[in-house]
C-alpha cells in the first residue's frame, strides 16, 4: 500500500524519511533516504533522494506519492560557528575533513582556499605564572595518559583477522590436537614477527596490529612469525595436490595503513580524498548516455560542461569518445571522423578481443573524454585533467564496424607504491561476462612482463573488491591445485613463490589466502587446508572462465619512464 505525501508539510534539503522502492525480488521495501535537491516541473514535484547505508548508484528522483511523511526527520539546526578563514559565505570544515587532511590521507585534488597570510594573524601574548604552568602541565599529563589507556583498549565488535585466530574453528574440527596447550609456546620475538605478519586485513590493505583484550591469552606457536615459517598444504580428502608453504621474510611495504600513501604523491593519484563532496557533486547529472549501439544510465556525478547536463541524452562518439549535444552532431561528426579504433598501439589481439596502450600525454584530447566517461561509473575516484602521467590501456572488441570499446584501466607511469592499476572499469552492458577479469589478468601480464608485482591503487570499489579477490582466489588456487608430489613428500612453495609467479604483490597473497580461510597451524607449523568444497568451487569457477589472456599475443615492451626525455 502506497503511503501518500501530506502537501501540508514542506519536505526540504536534508529531511530524511522512508521511500517506496522495488528490491531485488521486486517487493516493496521503504528504505530510510535523505533528500538532496528538490525540483519543481509543471504540475508537481520531485525529490532526489539518497537510500542510507545504499551505493550511491541506487540514488534517484522520485514523486511525493513514494515519500512516508509520517515518518518525516527535518534537518538538525546548526550552531552558529565562525566562518572558515573568516571569509563570507565558507563554512568551516567537518571534523572529518581535518582529521583526512592531518593524518595526509592523500593529496588534495581539488583546489582549495588559499590560507590567510601569516601577517593578518595575530597572536596575543600571555603572562602564566610558575604555579599555573605546573598545574597545567600535570593536566597534559594527565589527558596524555588516559588517551594511551583509551588507545589500548579493543572492542569486541571488531575482531582483527590473524592467521591461527581467524581458523581456531576449523582446526579444533579436523586436528584435535592443536588444542593442546603444550603446542603454544610464546616467545617475544616470534610475537613480533608475528604480529607484523597478521597486521592484514581480508580486503588487502594493511592494519597496525591490536592488543589482545585484558584477561584474554592468545595461543601462538613458537616461530609463527617471518616468511621463513613452513606451512603444509593438505585436503581434507588426503589428495595429491597439496604442498609445504614457506612465508619469507617480510619486507617493508611503502603503502600506509589504509592503502594510501602518507606523503603526498608527486606523480598524482586518482583517488578521491572525499573531503571536498558537495551537494552537487553528490548527485547525477547525467540522466542517459548513448555510446554506440548502447544507451548507459550513468551511477554518479561527471564533470561534463554544464549546458550538457539538462540534456534527455548525451551523445558520445564512439571511436573518438568527443561528446556532443543532439543526434544530428553525432552524425555529421562521423562523416568526419576517421577513428575506427582508439589511437595509440595495439598490444594485443586474439579472436575479436584487443588491447591499446594510449600515452595521456600523446593522446591528451581522447584521456580526458575516457575520464569523463569513466567518472559515469566510478565513484571513489577523481578526475584528472592533467592526464600525462599516466597509460590507457583500452580493451576492445572487433567487428566489421570497427574496434568498439570494452573497458579499460590506467597505470601510473612511474608508481612509488608498485601500484599496476590506478581506475579500472567495465562498461555496463559487458559486465558480469567475463571482461573484467580479463581486463585484471592483462594489467598483471604486463607487470610480468616489467619483472614487478603489481597491486589496484586503494580503496577499490565494491565491484572492483569483488572481482580482485575472486581472480587472486582463482589464480592462488590454480597454482597450489597443479603442485605434484616430490618423491613423495608434499611439494612445497613459498609465499615469494606464489607472487613471483603470478606477479602479485605478497600482502594480497596472504589477504586472500586469509579471506578463503585456509592458514591453519599444525604440529608447529603453518598448513593450508584446500577443503572438497573450495576444489569444487574453483573447478565449477574455472569451467565457466572462457576468456583468459594469450601471453604468446601480447607485443609489448616496457619503458623506463625515470627519464623524463621519454614523456
Amino acid at each position: 500500500m502506497t503511503k501518500m505525501a501530506d502537501s501540508s508539510v514542506d519536505v526540504v534539503e536534508g529531511c530524511r524519511l522512508p521511500v517506496l522502492r522495488k528490491n531485488q525480488e521486486n517487493e516493496d521495501e521503504w528504505p530510510l533516504a535523505e533528500i538532496l535537491s528538490v525540483k519543481e516541473i509543471p504540475g508537481r514535484k520531485l525529490y532526489y533522494v539518497h537510500y542510507i547505508d545504499f551505493n550511491k548508484r541506487l540514488d534517484e528522483w522520485v514523486t511525493p506519492d513514494r515519500l512516508d511523511m509520517k515518518k518525516l526527520q527535518f534537518p538538525k539546526k546548526e550552531a552558529k560557528t565562525p566562518t572558515k578563514n573568516g571569509l563570507p559565505g565558507s563554512r568551516p570544515s567537518s571534523p572529518e575533513s581535518e582529521v583526512v587532511r592531518a593524518a595526509g590521507a592523500g593529496p588534495q585534488h581539488i583546489p582549495s582556499r588559499p590560507p590567510q597570510p601569516q601577517a593578518q594573524q595575530k597572536s596575543i601574548p600571555t603572562k602564566t605564572s610558575l604555579p599555573d604552568f605546573q598545574v597545567l602541565q600535570q593536566q597534559a599529563q594527565k589527558r596524555k595518559a588516559e588517551s594511551v589507556s583509551l588507545a589500548t583498549q579493543v572492542s569486541p565488535a571488531t575482531p582483527v583477522p590473524c592467521l591461527p585466530g581467524s581458523t581456531e574453528a576449523s582446526q579444533a574440527s579436523v586436528y584435535p590436537a592443536v588444542r593442546d596447550t603444550n603446542t603454544f609456546n610464546l616467545k617475544s620475538n616470534a610475537r613480533d614477527d608475528h604480529e607484523q605478519l597478521t597486521s592484514l586485513t581480508t580486503n588487502g590493505t594493511a592494519r597496525r596490529p591490536m592488543p589482545n583484550q585484558p584477561g584474554r591469552k592468545r595461543k601462538q606457536p613458537p616461530n609463527c612469525g617471518g616468511t621463513d615459517e613452513i606451512i603444509k598444504v593438505f585436503q581434507y580428502n588426503n589428495s595429491p595436490r597439496c604442498a609445504n608453504v614457506y612465508l619469507q621474510p617480510g619486507e617493508d611495504s611503502q603503502d600506509s595503513s589504509d592503502g594510501i600513501p602518507s606523503t603526498p604523491r608527486m606523480t598524482g593519484s586518482l583517488v578521491s580524498d572525499r573531503s571536498h563532496d558537495d551537494i552537487v557533486t553528490r548527485m547525477k547529472n547525467i540522466d542517459c548516455i548513448e555510446l554506440g549501439r548502447h544507451r548507459l544510465k550513468p551511477w554518479y556525478f561527471s564533470p561534463y560542461p554544464q549546458e550538457l547536463t539538462t540534456l534527455p541524452i548525451l551523445y558520445l562518439c564512439e571511436f573518438c569518445l568527443k561528446y556532443l549535444k543532439s543526434l544530428k552532431c553525432l552524425q555529421r561528426h562521423l562523416t568526419k571522423c576517421n577513428l575506427r579504433h582508439p589511437p595509440g598501439n595495439e598490444i594485443y589481439r586474439k579472436g575479436t578481443i584487443s588491447f591499446f596502450e594510449i600515452d595521456g600525454r600523446k593522446n591528451k584530447t581522447y584521456s580526458q573524454n575516457l575520464c569523463l566517461l569513466a567518472k559515469c561509473f566510478l565513484d571513489h575516484k577523481t578526475l584528472y585533467y592533467d592526464t600525462d602521467p599516466f597509460l590507457f590501456y583500452v580493451m576492445t572488441e572487433y567487428d566489421s564496424k570497427g574496434f568498439h570499446i570494452v573497458g579499460y584501466f590506467s597505470k601510473e607511469k612511474e608508481s612509488t607504491e608498485d601500484y599496476n592499476v590506478a581506475c579500472i572499469l567495465t562498461l555496463p552492458p559487458y559486465q558480469r561476462r567475463g571482461y573484467g577479469k580479463l581486463l585484471i589478468e592483462f594489467s598483471y601480464e604486463l607487470s610480468k612482463v616489467e619483472g614487478k608485482t603489481g597491486t589496484p591503487e586503494k580503496p577499490l570499489s565494491d565491484l572492483g573488491l569483488l572481482s580482485y579477490r575472486s581472480y587472486w582466489s582463482q589464480t592462488i588456487l590454480e597454482i597450489l591445485m597443479d603442485l605434484k608430489p616430490d618423491n613423495g613428500e608434499r611439494p612445497q612453495i613459498t609465499i615469494n613463490d606464489i607472487s613471483e609467479i603470478t606477479s602479485v604483490k605478497k600482502e594480497d597473497v596472504i589477504s586472500t589466502l586469509q579471506y578463503l580461510n585456509l592458514i591453519n597451524y599444525y604440529k608447529g607449523q603453518y598448513i593450508l587446508t584446500l577443503s572438497e568444497d573450495i576444489v569444487e568451487g574453483h573447478e565449477r569457477a574455472m569451467q565457466k572462465r572462457h576468456l583468459r589472456i594469450d601471453s604468446k599475443c601480447l607485443h609489448f615492451t616496457p619503458k623506463d619512464w625515470s627519464k623524463r626525455g621519454k614523456w
